[in-house]
């Protein structure tokens, strides 16, 4: 059930200790262990979370069991527990979840774990559940690019957790946006999350569960798609003497090593990488202030990374901040390797407090400064002496030294990572184009990739709009003008409520509405909530002459519903229309007697 169904129940402001606890808390596993007195090196934990991810994250029990089965086989020098014939592989075990390196099956990949570990996992009593997270509602776009997650916490809080899928013609993959907290301190005017305040953080066993469900998902589709293609056809060449294939050094090969190295490749041609499937880069865009829940933000981070489990490459997990600077640099010197976004929004002090308020504790100087230091941040030994203004008087044209880095440095660095900037377009002051030359001036020269984000229309206090199309490529070819990198992001799920925080906020005020009691007023509440947004879009459509740029989608499928009218309405207007008759009648006939009455 979604927290906070029935009528005029209060919304929790905070969240309950953790019980059971998520067995991917790294933090929270060590101290349980402590509390028995189970003494383990770290690289046993982390054997064990490989072979966690190995079986797709089962539950412990079943973990447990399937491991002892494998071992048992494996001591009886049968070989590997999935060539075994005792041993029957689930559809669920086929899953395309381990990577390169936890799905390898050579000897020097066969783990034994304690016994006094397995004996803790066995436990029901332990404290501990594989996942403690559900999904509650799945919305996939029109155009099966984008899916929004609700994901119920145990204490019933919901997040949020977006799956979008990028198809080319090298191959599909997908990018997942998650949460870091219930709710967000940080009040942004313009964010369905702003108006949540902040209820809790999540751990970082919530954070990884997140990537357990979208990967589930994915998994599932790749697997539906194998399951309707026809069957791969695989063909090899005929065998050729040994004499005919030679090397570069003209040496003879294994001609039968060879023909199977060719079958394997052609297999996994016609087959597909199932891996690109799956979740292949995880920004932290989410509901929350990432950096305010530091510790579980950074710890979930490194088991993203680990080549055990998930493998991402470094620079395929961002972090977007709205700006806390002294946790930037901290992050920097922490995780250098990660991509940072800056959630910057207006490029002057006075415009950005007034649409995050949070802003008015650092400046804009400074926030860029670190932003500029965490992509340099490989460069940083090798940093050029910053001349004083003095100095600069006299050389400002020796080359381009902004920040204490060449132009050389900067271009090197920017290949490795990227260091972005996030820019809302907002109908106003933070869209003129006089912002956009102060955007511009402002990343100049430092080689920062400048991300302008369409508006997607929030249920917020504040009623705001996204530009035209036209004037938002406007805005982008100024700031280009200053040599930065700047793009306008592709708007996805804008029909799902797809911004942040949008489905949470959705929900909970259709909580305040009566409870549906049975299977028949569920239709009836979900109509009366669509039929709400379709008003909602039609006023806003009315007020402006061009409709929003991120909303589009949007608002024609509410329109529809705001036509049709609810099911209640419609329900009432026959009673109403049979009692107004009679009561009309009524007053005919009355008024008729009275008269005559009168005459005689």
């Amino acid at each position: 059930m979604v927290a906070s169904t029935s009528a005029g129940s209060k919304v929790k402001r905070s969240r309950d200790p953790l019980s059971p606890k998520p067995i991917l808390d790294r933090r929270l596993l060590e101290e349980a262990l402590a509390e028995r007195g189970i003494e383990l090196k770290p690289s046993r934990i982390d054997q064990f979370y490989q072979l966690l991810h190995r079986q797709h994250y089962p539950p412990l029990d079943e973990f447990v069991a399937t491991y002892k089965r494998r071992e048992k086989i494996r001591l009886a020098g049968k070989g590997s527990a999935d060539t075994d014939s005792t041993y029957s592989v689930t559809v669920d075990e086929n899953r395309p979840f381990p990577n390169a390196v936890s799905a390898r099956t050579t000897k020097l990949n066969i783990h034994r774990l304690p016994k006094a570990l397995l004996a803790f996992l066995s436990d029901p009593s332990n404290g501990f559940v594989t996942l403690t997270s559900t999904v509650v509602e799945s919305r996939l776009s029109s155009d099966g690019t984008t899916t929004k997650l609700a994901v119920q916490l145990q204490d019933g809080h919901v997040v949020e957790t977006v799956i979008m899928r990028h198809h080319s013609p090298e191959g599909s993959r997908a990018t997942l946006c998650v949460s870091s907290q219930v709710g967000c301190a940080m009040g942004c005017t313009f964010c369905a999350t702003g108006t949540m305040g902040i209820r809790g953080n999540l751990c970082q066993g919530e954070i990884l569960e997140q990537i357990v469900h979208a990967n589930h998902i994915l998994a599932a589709e790749a697997l539906e798609r194998e399951c309707e293609a026809p069957a791969a056809v695989v063909v090899v060449e005929d065998e050729v003497d040994a004499e005919d294939v030679t090397n570069e050094n003209n040496d003879s090969e294994n001609t039968e090593r060879r023909k199977e190295k060719k079958k394997r490749r052609q297999q996994q041609q016609q087959k597909g990488d199932r891996n690109h499937d799956l979740v292949r880069n995880v920004v932290f865009m989410g509901m929350g202030e990432p950096l305010n829940n530091y510790a579980n933000v950074v710890a979930a981070c490194k088991g993203l990374v680990d080549c055990r489990r998930w493998n991402l490459r470094h620079e395929r997990v961002t972090v977007s901040t709205v700006g806390v600077t002294p946790k930037i640099r901290k992050f920097t010197d922490e995780m250098p390797e990660l991509a940072l976004a800056l959630s910057l929004h207006a490029p002057n002090q006075e415009a950005r407090s007034a649409i995050v308020p949070a802003a008015k504790a650092y400046p804009i100087e400074g926030l860029i400064d670190a932003l500029d230091n965490h992509m340099m941040s490989g460069f940083a030994d090798k940093k050029i002496h910053v001349l004083n203004a003095t100095e600069q008087e006299g050389k400002q044209d020796e080359g381009n030294t902004v920040g204490g880095y060449s132009e050389e440095q900067r271009k090197s660095a920017s290949k490795r990572k990227r260091a972005m900037i996030e820019y809302v377009m907002l109908e106003g002051e933070t869209s003129s184009f006089e912002c956009a030359h102060q955007l511009g001036k402002l990343c100049e020269n430092r080689r920062l990739i400048v991300n302008l984000i369409p508006y997607n229309q929030t249920d917020v206090k504040d009623k705001l709009r996204c530009p035209p199309r036209e004037h938002i490529e406007k805005f982008q070819d100024i700031v280009r003008s200053y040599g930065s990198f700047c793009y306008i992001r592709k708007t996805m799920g804008a029909d799902i409520a797809g911004a942040c925080g949008q489905l949470v906020v959705e929900k909970e005020q259709n909580a305040s509405s009566p409870v549906a009691n049975d299977i028949e007023d569920i239709g009836r509440s979900g109509k009366q909530g669509n039929e709400k947004g379709g008003k909602t879009s039609k006023k806003v459509a009315r007020k402006s002459e061009s409709s929003s740029l991120a909303d589009e989608s949007s608002a024609n499928d509410s329109e529809t519903d705001y036509g049709g009218g609810s099911a209640e309405m419609e329900a009432w207007i026959k009673p109403l229309a049979i009692a107004t008759a009679l009561a009309a009648g009524a007053f005919a006939i009355s008024t008729m007697f009275i008269l005559t009455k009168r005459r005689r």
